[in-house]
């Protein structure tokens, strides 16, 4: 039986913990609070995220980090991205060697704006191949239910994308593999930021065509910044893409959805913030990819425009008029 470690007792760490389970490995669930490991392993229940729904019987918590990690074939990393870095140095000297890293984070690193795979490398000290990525629509609170959800694994290494997609395959969550790490993390991350603008526009009271335009063009610029990192243009048409995007941007269950909604009626970052019970990644986020975005010389007016709003104080009535306002230019350029 495929021993896994999922680091992280939140919305999403357990929902896929679940996912493991049901498809036949033996789970441990790692966090940091007592309370929260009891009711796992007694209840059967995550009292903090899912109070209604039974875990499977596969999963055991525990707030011991080498406890989880001993014999652990997969290591799930499922923290907010911006506390990866020193987690995972606490964690990985207690991991077996062998062990393969998955990131289930879907943001960009402050300060480094670098991507999740790439913190994973040079913390764990691990090459590309010992290192995979588990992204697509995955809203959490529908994965936890048993809903039919396609996900991607990718990996450098196409083998242990395939291995990684085998243990975490059930009649209800449908894996499919890809080598393009960049192109899929890239989708992931940037998705939060478009998911924060849609938000935005909702809060605002802005209509359908103003929604479905930053979906769009979100989609266009995510691509650009992808294809000058060196991703498949492919990747951002598919489920990493569009997919994640569609569902984050529509759903209520997105928390950057909401958390965009917010601050479009008019909230501060502080009061939205203070709302907030889960991490909304794209609010960190979207400081690095605008980071990325100048790296490399790509325009992504929509993400900088969110990282206006949200960090600079800019009115959203204000960003709109300037995002309206651009010059015209050919839409494929």
């Amino acid at each position: 039986m495929t021993k896994a470690a999922v680091f992280g007792t939140g919305s999403w760490g357990t929902a896929f913990a679940m996912v493991l389970a049901d498809a036949g490995c033996e789970v441990a669930l790692c966090g940091r609070r007592t309370e929260v490991a009891d009711a796992i392993n007694g209840a059967r229940r995550n009292p903090e995220y899912f109070p209604d729904v039974e875990l499977p019987s596969g999963i055991t918590a525990t707030t011991d980090p080498a406890r989880a990690a001993s014999g652990a074939e997969f290591a799930v990393l499922a923290v907010p991205s911006q506390t990866l870095r020193a987690n995972l140095a606490a964690w990985k000297p207690l991991l077996p060697s062998r062990a393969v890293f998955v990131s289930l984070m879907k943001g960009v690193e402050l300060g480094t704006a670098k991507r999740m795979s790439e913190v994973v490398q040079e913390v764990a000290g691990v090459p590309q191949r010992q290192v995979a990525v588990l992204t697509g629509p995955n809203l959490a609170r529908e994965v936890a239910a048993r809903q039919p959800a396609a996900a991607v694994a990718a990996c450098a290494d196409e083998a242990v994308a395939m291995r990684l997609q085998q243990v975490c395959h059930t009649p209800y969550f449908r894996p499919y593999t890809n080598t393009d790490v960049v192109g899929c993390e890239l989708g992931g991350a940037v998705k939060n930021v478009i998911a924060l603008a849609v938000g935005i526009a909702d809060g605002m009271g802005l209509g359908d065509n103003a929604k479905a335009s930053l979906i769009t063009r979100g989609l266009a610029e995510t691509a650009r910044l992808g294809l000058a990192m060196g991703a498949d243009a492919q990747t951002f048409a598919g489920l990493a893409g569009m997919g994640d995007l569609v569902a984050t941007c529509s759903s209520p269950l997105s928390r950057n959805h909401t958390f965009g909604t917010n601050l479009g009626r008019g909230m501060t970052l502080e009061e939205t913030v203070a709302v907030t019970k889960q991490t909304a990644e794209g609010v960190k986020s979207c400081e690095s990819v605008r980071t990325l975005a100048q790296r490399h010389a790509v325009e992504m007016p929509i993400s900088e425009t969110v990282a206006d709003i949200v960090h600079e104080g800019k009115p959203p009535h204000v960003a709109l008029k300037e995002l309206m306002g651009r010059s015209a230019k050919p839409e494929r350029v």
